[in-house]
């Protein structure tokens, strides 16, 4: 089933879920205690056909109706610092916002609409990317295709597969295959691929960061601010558990390490990068538990529940994803009943 199949789907079950009510009658108990919700850009649409990553971004005018949905909902925002106590002593129903890696797009376009909402908020940032380096290798994929006719990738199998890349849908398929492809492997053949393929196009990789991402005076300035957090996404942003558990463990502690310095302000949260169960499983949970973060984050899907409270480094997020800029979507995310059916009914995944 190709990508935007896919979607059309999703967006067809998000529609139904809401046509029969299903926040009502399944609400009650697929619904949890609260829910964190993961972003990552806020910024205007791009009227461009090819936009791999755009499930990665939101408009400002939908993040504003997020926040009018969750009023509406009786659905209050909490800073991640009390979700821990919500989690014990229960409560009205709760719901955190977060963000991920220090994208300037935040300051520029959330952050005005979280002001005015007097909605509380946690940025996690990678501090290579606040430094003006580091590798946003998903974006590179992108800008790499944006400017290639097409690309040769070798599989570990030694088989070379060629994707032509002359138009948006070509583009498009190619980012899909080739994602899957780097993504199942091991992170530095990733890496040094598209590294590669970057220095073949021409990519200033330095530069994407450098535009795309807050550097510390920002950052500094921003987290003077009420109402923010600052949470840590580790160093370089790589997928923890495919590395060894001192390389993970220096990633977490160094991030936190410097973020505090930087920005003189206590790092009590973490987000783990790319977040899904390749990439951030018991042995990272048990690794941030034990340097001490109060909670940790992951991108595994589902609500917060209190069963929760013996988790607090494996929590789930709900991705408000920039392809389902819906009402519609919105709602059913809430309701709890996508994850009751993607969990099979399971509360918690923290395995």
């Amino acid at each position: 089933m190709g990508l935007a199949n896919k979607h059309r789907l999703i967006a067809g079950a998000f529609a139904i879920l809401d046509g029969v009510r299903a926040d009502r009658w399944l609400g009650p108990i697929a619904r949890g205690c609260g829910v964190a919700l993961m972003f990552h850009h806020v910024r205007p649409e791009r009227p461009d056909a090819f936009r791999p990553n755009a499930l990665l971004e939101v408009t400002p005018g939908y993040l504003d109706l997020v926040l009018q949905i969750l009023r509406q909902s009786g659905i209050g925002v909490i800073a991640l610092d009390e979700v821990p106590s919500r989690l014990a002593a229960g409560g009205p129903p709760f719901a955190v916002l977060t963000f991920d890696d220090g994208l300037r797009d935040n300051l520029e376009h959330a952050l005005p609409i979280l002001e005015r909402h007097g909605a509380p908020w946690t940025l996690f940032i990678t501090t290579d990317y606040a430094n003006g380096t580091g590798r946003l290798w998903w974006i590179e994929l992108e800008e790499i295709l944006r400017r290639a006719d097409a690309l040769e990738l070798r599989g570990e199998d030694g088989r070379l597969r060629r994707w032509p890349a002359r138009d948006a849908a070509e583009k498009n398929e190619a980012f899909g295959g080739i994602y899957a492809d780097l993504r199942a492997g091991p992170e530095s053949r990733l890496r040094d691929t598209l590294a590669a393929w970057g220095d073949e196009v021409g990519l200033d990789r330095d530069a994407l960061v450098r535009s795309l991402c807050m550097g510390w005076d920002e950052l500094r300035a921003l987290a003077a601010r009420p109402g923010v957090t600052i949470g840590a996404h580790t160093l370089t942003h790589p997928m923890l558990a495919k590395h060894p558990a001192e390389v993970a463990r220096r990633e977490m502690a160094e991030s936190r390490a410097i973020l505090e310095a930087r920005l003189g302000t206590s790092v009590r949260h973490l987000a783990y990068p790319v977040g899904d169960p390749g990439s951030a499983g018991p042995r990272e949970f048990a690794l941030a538990r034990d340097l001490g973060f109060v909670t940790a984050v992951t991108t595994r899907p589902g609500h917060l529940f209190r069963e929760h409270r013996a988790h607090l480094t494996a929590l789930p997020r709900v991705s408000i994803n920039g392809l389902h800029q819906s009402e519609a979507a919105l709602r059913a995310l809430l309701s709890g009943v996508p994850f009751l059916l993607w969990n099979r009914g399971r509360r918690l995944r923290v395995a």
